[in-house]
């Protein structure tokens, strides 16, 4: 005959006592409290659910009486009954409870990255989402962003200033108004607060500019570019940035009378060079096929770079920089003149070319061991090669391809 479970009393439940191991106190109809032998006392369910033994959890008595325990058992057995899985409904009830509302700040953030992560470089797209998730969903994720005033979040970036980390607090607000302004094109918000705060942080003390000068951090940089979706005049630019490392007004002058493609070169007019000598800029292969499919949109014009507004006129001075700001990328991590720097610390530390010769290529003033200026053809043909060597080294970090140093290049 079948056990008869006599059910528990509060006395029975209340007195029950630690033991070597575990045991649990029947109540009936799977119920029970399980006694563990640290003393606490566990309200439990088991049952049966498309032929496999499952347990759901009741809670802790004495905070869940016997009688709370009897009437989530109740529930419980309904759910049962009608075909559903009863520890199944509670965990999603639970997971619903804590999930972000659809217009919550970090539902809405969390949107926006991962519409915008194809459009960075990797490790740059983790380094958005872990500060957004340490220093900003905390404090106002769960609020409705569209109810989100500037002190609410100005109080999250003081946080981040109060440490120390000034800079980061920069990138966190203009980070918090990109997603601010997405609420606003998707309806969610009405306007952008953290557009009000500015010059509400502290200034950054201005430095060097910025650049990429780890091999490992220039590959997914170079694949940015490569799929940068605004104007193709402007990602050609982008594109030859690196290759060429002029500073950024002499590549958004460039006129198409400069190139001479018979030699595969672009001359500089000293008139536009920060020296006032004329310069040469040997064109790698990877240059020259950059220029020629822009040649096919420009080439009838002045400039290979014009402005949307006027073809008589080039693109203006921040168009690059703001084009690498769409695409994730903060001014004190790289900008357009950081090429430069990117182009010069490589090329000696990593590919060891000769000093001169990067410091000719970047227009620097260089002078021979007598105290004269080289002019503009010194060691062209070294640098011809340094060029070419250069643009297929960067081929090899955008590729992802373990790239080993060049040997140094002699004349």
């Amino acid at each position: 005959m079948p056990r008869v479970i006599t059910p528990l009393t509060d006395t029975q439940v209340k007195k029950a006592k630690p033991k070597e191991k575990d045991y649990k106190l029947a109540d009936g109809l799977g119920l029970y409290l399980l006694v563990t032998t640290t003393g606490s006392k566990l309200w439990r369910y088991d049952f049966t659910f498309e032929g496999k033994r499952k347990t759901s959890a009741f809670g802790r008595y004495p905070e869940v009486s016997l009688q709370d325990a009897r009437r989530r058992h109740i529930d419980a057995r309904k759910l049962l009954a009608n075909g559903a899985d009863p520890a199944a409904t509670k965990k999603a009830a639970k997971a619903a409870i804590k999930a972000p509302t659809a217009n919550s700040f970090e539902t809405v953030a969390r949107e926006w990255h991962a519409k915008h992560k194809h459009t960075w470089a990797e490790r740059h797209a983790a380094t958005l989402l872990g500060r957004l998730e340490n220093e900003v969903f905390p404090y106002i994720g769960a609020e409705d962003i569209g109810k989100i005033k500037p002190p609410q979040l100005l109080a999250v970036l003081r946080r981040v200033e109060a440490r120390g980390a000034l800079d980061i607090a920069h990138r966190i607000r203009f980070q918090c108004g990109q997603i601010f302004r997405y609420a606003v094109a998707t309806g969610r918000a009405e306007r952008d607060p953290a557009a009000d705060l500015k010059g509400a942080l502290p200034p950054v003390k201005g430095g060097h500019y910025a650049a990429f000068i780890e091999p490992k951090d220039v590959g997914p940089l170079l694949r940015a570019i490569d799929d940068y979706q605004g104007s193709f005049i402007t990602k050609c630019a982008l594109r030859l940035a690196p290759l060429m490392f002029v500073r950024p007004g002499e590549l958004r002058q460039a006129e198409w009378t400069e190139f001479d493609f018979d030699n595969a070169q672009w001359n500089i007019p000293g008139s536009k060079m920060k020296m006032r000598e004329p310069h040469i800029v040997p064109l790698s292969r990877q240059a020259l096929e950059i220029i020629k499919e822009l040649q096919a949109l420009t080439g009838d014009g002045k400039y290979l770079f014009p402005s949307t507004r006027s073809p008589q006129r080039c693109m203006s001075d921040n168009s690059l920089n703001a084009a690498l700001r769409r695409m994730g990328f903060e001014k004190d991590e790289i900008t357009t003149h950081g090429f430069r720097a990117m182009a010069r610390t490589m090329l000696d530390e990593v590919l060891q070319f000769r000093p001169e010769l990067i410091e000719h290529q970047l227009a620097h003033a260089v002078k021979d061991p007598n105290g004269r200026a080289y002019n503009r053809t010194t060691h062209l043909q070294a640098r011809r090669e340094m060029m070419q060597t250069w643009s297929d080294y960067l081929d090899g970090l955008k590729a992802g391809a373990r790239v080993i140093p060049f040997k140094r290049v002699d004349e």
